[in-house]
């Protein structure tokens, strides 16, 4: 394949990965990887077409840590989110470099590691001060999830804040995995506030959660986000959940119950598994919608 195809293949990659179950896109963007590590080792370039080449395998390495993070190999993931970071440092591009620092930070917060997950978040901005992309946007979102984990509202809210500051100054977003659009970042705060205790952020969680949903089913079909809609859905009924509303969560998460496996996503096993332990409270005991529910979300994660 020449070099442009390799480029265009993974754009290609990037951007059918929004609305592809992960598996099909892992095998495609390994294909497409090694034939460009091929060209690298067999010095089939031009000097001028290195660092395209070099930014080429750093894309292809982070769909890869996508894809392996939402079939539940988080340190598989990693591997590959780092090596994104590697690569992005040959090519000398910054945008992407900022974007493999979020990666490794969303990774670190899927493992729990919410420290650690902050540390990244914050490293990555050093690559944001000069452009005008969405990283520092999208960066400073995976700042406020980690710091409203770790009980830090006021953080959260000031990082929230920073990245709408971010947002107004943002030039052009790239396409597909590799964006962080208006909806994206609405979907970053609501998954950051439902971490947060009181009823006004659940419900400006419910808020931002569904004006993401809203704008993705208004988007053309190639740019929804099919996995980041679904999970949406699953941090609407948790934010129900923490507002005490069993009937509006079940109502949201309904649809999800049914997903086949290829579209059970790691990330929604994961935070079902959240709900159904704050269905578990005692405040729902005797409430029969809690316990159907709480049944159901068991038998979906037992069946992934």
């Amino acid at each position: 394949m020449e070099i442009g195809d390799l480029r265009a293949g993974a754009v290609e990659t990037a951007v059918n990965y929004l609305t592809t179950p992960p598996a099909p896109m892992a095998e495609r963007a390994h294909v497409l990887r090694d034939a460009t590590l091929q060209r690298i080792r067999e010095n089939r370039y031009r000097p001028d077409e290195l660092a395209d080449l070099y930014s080429t395998v750093g894309r292809l390495s982070g769909v890869l840590a996508y894809a392996l993070l939402d079939l539940g190999s988080p340190a598989e993931a990693m591997r590959h989110a780092e090596a994104t970071v590697r690569c992005a440092e040959r090519a000398g591009d910054l945008d992407l470099a900022a974007w493999a620092a979020g990666t490794q930070s969303l990774i670190a917060r899927f493992q729990g590691d919410y420290p650690l997950a902050l540390q990244h978040a914050r490293r990555g901005l050093r690559w944001t001060g000069s452009g005008h992309g969405t990283g520092e946007a999208r960066l400073r979102c995976g700042e406020a999830q980690c710091l409203a984990n770790l009980g830090d509202a006021q953080g959260a809210y000031a990082s929230l804040n920073l990245a709408e500051h971010a947002r107004e100054h943002v030039g052009a977003d790239a396409p597909g995995l590799f964006g962080f659009s208006v909806a994206k970042q609405s979907y970053y705060t609501g998954s950051s506030l439902i971490w947060l205790d009181g009823d006004q952020d659940a419900r400006r969680a419910i808020v931002s959660a569904t004006s993401a949903i809203t704008a993705w089913r208004a988007a053309p079909p190639e740019e929804r986000a099919l996995k980041d809609e679904r999970l949406a859905q699953v941090y609407i009924a948790t934010a129900h959940a923490l507002l005490r509303d069993v009937e509006g969560a079940a109502e949201t998460v309904r649809p999800l119950l049914s997903l086949s496996g290829e579209e059970r996503i790691s990330w929604i096993g994961k935070r079902m598994g959240r709900l159904a332990d704050l269905l578990s409270d005692p405040h729902y005991r005797g409430n029969h919608t809690a316990a159907e529910l709480i049944v159901a979300i068991r038998d979906l994660s037992g069946g992934a």
